[in-house]
């Protein structure tokens, strides 16, 4: 199949090219670099070294002997969208091609708006480029299970069933996102659905839970061809950051009281889930909605588990709470469903606490990496509007 992969340069970009190469697909990808960009205005970089995009294809080939035909540029310009559609005819287009920080997003005025502009845009202008140019090609747009916010009942994938006065219907889940990144991914998840029913598009909304991870099945053992992997506080997600933390002897931070629930899958896992999604296109003019994760876990519970795993090889942390910087429930109930995906076969290939003691060993040769953006690990971004650094609390 030829799949175009937006944003391949970023954590899950790069890795799924080279999954679905190894499984014989051919491979696109497009990519401006702002992860790169976004990284380093938050005072970081990826833990594990990355090189050039024009090295990593280079690595690419040599390591795989397939060349990703590969275009740079900003998806929100529509000219550029359709000379890579009309190059490379995909058949499925994966969408990673968007900020995916709520930190980030709330920093000011500024940023708020152009991750809403970036990533509404971007996906219109695919959107339209499937109806003109591929029209049977199938959209997996990577959502997250945030637009549904924590509400206080169960969690459906997408739809559920409802009776109001004396009348059924099903209807998409409300969504209660709790960032401008996290509404603009809800935004997106509206128009894909409208383009379905108005075009007859066909489209997977994947609602991603939180990834962790260094490695994926099968992949080389070549250094240059590693996927990024940041410890931010804007892009670095609850476990990775934990784990760079645990390396480097800094405390491990979870947020408030520390009992956030959220849905968590290890990076090779997710590999396979959208490989089934992709390899098991819907129907045209159908819209359909994935909860993609493993586990449930708060993330306090999550910190305990790398405390523990990192126990074992010799590294001494402890977990210590800081200032929540953010607007959200810190204890809540949380029980989202995720059939669908078991459905088409998914079965998990590692458990958390394997995967955790994976990534320590890793990062450990990256010590030195970390330790030169340690500062980078504690939030300073506040959904209030204030930007100061939070304070270690007792839990």
């Amino acid at each position: 199949m030829r799949i175009l992969i937006t944003g391949v340069d970023g954590y899950l970009g790069w890795s799924l090219a080279q999954h679905l190469t190894m499984r014989g697909h051919e491979i696109g990808g497009a990519d401006a670099y702002f992860r790169r960009k976004w990284v380093e205005e938050m005072g970081s970089w990826s833990a594990t070294p990355i090189v050039s995009m024009p090295e990593r294809l280079r690595v690419f080939k040599d390591n795989f002997n397939k060349e990703i035909r590969f275009w740079e540029g900003n998806l929100c310009d529509y000219n550029l969208v359709e000379k890579i559609f009309r190059e490379f005819q995909p058949a499925a287009i994966v969408h990673f091609g968007e900020c995916p920080s709520a930190p980030y997003s709330m920093i000011d005025v500024h940023h708020a708006t152009w991750v809403q502009n970036n990533n509404i845009t971007s996906t219109m202008n695919l959107l339209f480029a499937m109806r003109d140019i591929t029209p049977n090609a199938h959209l997996v747009k990577l959502g997250t299970m945030g637009e549904y916010g924590t509400p206080d009942i169960d969690i459906p994938e997408g739809f559920f069933e409802i009776e109001f006065r004396g009348r059924k219907a099903r209807l998409s889940f409300p969504r209660q996102a709790g960032s401008w990144y996290h509404w603009s991914k809800v935004h997106g998840s509206n128009n894909i659905m409208f383009a379905c029913k108005l075009y007859g598009l066909r489209a997977t909304d994947i609602m991603q839970g939180v990834v962790f991870g260094t490695r994926i099945n099968g992949m080389p053992e070549d250094e240059r061809l590693w996927s990024r992997l940041d410890f931010d506080q804007a892009f670095g997600t609850a476990i990775n950051r934990y784990c760079c933390q645990a390396v480097i002897g800094h405390p491990l931070t979870p947020y408030g009281a520390g009992h956030q629930k959220r849905g968590f899958l290890p990076l090779r896992d997710s590999m396979q889930c959208l490989t089934l999604t992709l390899e098991n296109p819907p129907k045209p003019g159908e819209y359909r909605v994935f909860n993609q994760f493993e586990e449930v876990y708060d993330i306090t519970e999550l910190a305990d588990k790398v405390q523990r795993a990192a126990a074992t090889l010799g590294l001494t942390v402890e977990v210590r709470h800081i200032e929540n910087p953010r607007a959200e429930l810190e204890n809540h109930y949380y029980n989202p469903d995720h059939k669908h995906l078991l459905d088409l076969g998914y079965q998990p290939s590692h458990d958390v606490d394997a995967e955790i003691t994976i990534m320590l060993k890793d990062l450990m040769r990256y010590r030195n990496r970390i330790e030169a953006k340690r500062e980078a690990l504690i939030p300073d971004v506040r959904w209030d509007g204030r930007r100061e650094k939070s304070r270690f609390v007792k839990a």
